[in-house]
């Protein structure tokens, strides 16, 4: 799981870092319409591998000493964040995540990522009530009708004020995914 890059560019030199009207050359795609647009869910990345063991989704910091069996992907440049998985079962959301895989009806060799969401995580800005996993493959199609800066800010606040949700990720059909939350976004903005 490498992370993945947000549509605009980052101003680093303020914090908290929100993104710029800039895009992130890696994501120019987005705007030039390409991709399709899916809900981020606000909730706990895991994943099921083809061992059947699951895993969530872990930030280690700059200098910060990762947990038991945790399995490092990508570190990012500008932070010193490594992202990796721990297993399950070491998570704060084990609980609830165990609660959410009891009922669901996933298949098996259902292996794949998932948002673990729910009452008792992240404040449940998803407004779930009960904990489930929702696959990202088949996340909620979203329409952004325009892929400007404006529009794109536009169209993630308006989700976030609506129901809670994250924010947007795009995919493209070569594989590539870009992403943009409401957070991102300064507090200066209208909505």
């Amino acid at each position: 799981m490498q992370k993945i890059p947000t549509v605009f560019v980052r101003d680093f030199s303020a914090r908290p870092a929100y993104v710029t009207e800039q895009p992130d050359p890696r994501c120019r795609w987005v705007l030039d319409g390409e991709g399709t647009p899916t809900r981020k869910y606000d909730g706990a990345c895991t994943a099921l591998d083809a061992d059947g063991r699951w895993w969530a989704r872990r930030e280690v910091k700059a200098g910060g000493t990762p947990p038991p069996d945790y399995l490092p992907l990508h570190t990012d440049e500008e932070t010193g964040k490594t992202v990796g998985w721990e297993p399950i079962e070491q998570s704060g959301f084990a609980r609830w995540h165990a609660e959410a895989v009891a009922h669901s009806d996933l298949a098996p060799g259902s292996e794949g990522t998932f948002e673990l969401i729910g009452p008792k995580v992240n404040g449940n800005p998803e407004r779930s009530e009960v904990h489930r996993l929702v696959a990202h493959d088949t996340a909620e199609r979203l329409d952004v009708p325009d892929r400007s800066f404006a529009g794109i800010r536009e169209t993630v606040l308006a989700l976030a004020a609506a129901d809670g949700c994250e924010g947007i990720v795009f995919h493209h059909s070569d594989g590539r995914k870009a992403k943009i939350k409401a957070r991102d976004f300064g507090p200066a903005d209208p909505f």
